[in-house]
């Protein structure tokens, strides 16, 4: 073997393949969306479109995380804040994953505090939070998901609550520790999670951190995903 030749930077060779996997997927879902389209109505819903909507939303943003992880560990992932109509921001959210939410059968609303009309955060990347925490609620909702914006100390407080059976009791209690290690029953690497801690982390305002916080109960009784910005 040749000693001067350049080892290879394999973090960089899977970023470039998932870009690539990211690239094919969205073609397979507007192929997708187009033959659905041509089929009779009788036979656009079904259990098994449920289950393809799903897991297209789901690999999408699994592909999003990971790249967004790439570039946060060679640090180039810029934060470009702005401030943005809260309304506008979550009814595009909802937008996103409408197909999934109807497929699924599961009714999503939103509530916005009108005294906190705004909020100044990255859209992109905080898109990206709350459309992997949707995901993961409407995996685990069974019929209904609430999504509130609000204000606390000054803070920008967004949560993602459903009525599906919660978040595991361990999850909770080791929650600050973001990255759980791949559970063998679930199959969840908690990537997630540290993934949705860096972004709101990377949001600071004199000398003060976003966090994420995970608890069960809120107004639908399951798992409550609350994002906090300064």
């Amino acid at each position: 073997m040749n000693e001067e030749q350049p080892s290879l930077d394999f973090s960089m060779v899977i970023a470039s393949t998932v870009h690539d996997m990211k690239n094919s997927l969205a073609t397979v879902m507007q192929a997708h969306g187009d033959w659905l389209g041509r089929l009779p109505p009788t036979q656009q819903h079904s259990a098994e479109r449920a289950v393809i909507d799903y897991e297209f939303a789901n690999l999408n943003g699994m592909m999003v995380q990971l790249l967004g992880l790439y570039k946060l560990g060679v640090d180039q992932l810029p934060l470009r804040p702005d401030y943005h109509e809260m309304d506008d921001f979550i009814e595009a959210q909802l937008a996103a994953h409408a197909d999934v939410l109807q497929s699924r059968g599961i009714s999503a609303r939103y509530e916005v505090d009108p005294l906190c009309p705004l909020g100044f955060f990255d859209r992109e990347l905080i898109g990206s939070v709350i459309g992997n925490v949707l995901i993961n609620a409407i995996r685990f909702a069974r019929q209904a998901i609430l999504i509130r914006v609000g204000e606390a100390g000054g803070e920008l407080v967004l949560s993602v609550n459903d009525d599906g059976p919660g978040y595991p009791a361990r999850l909770i209690e080791f929650q600050s520790h973001a990255v759980q290690g791949i559970n063998p029953v679930s199959g969840s690497t908690g990537l997630g999670l540290y993934f949705a801690a860096r972004i709101a982390e990377r949001h600071q305002r004199n000398g003060v951190q976003g966090r994420i916080e995970l608890a069960n109960g809120g107004e639908l009784g399951g798992g409550q995903f609350v994002l906090r910005l300064p």
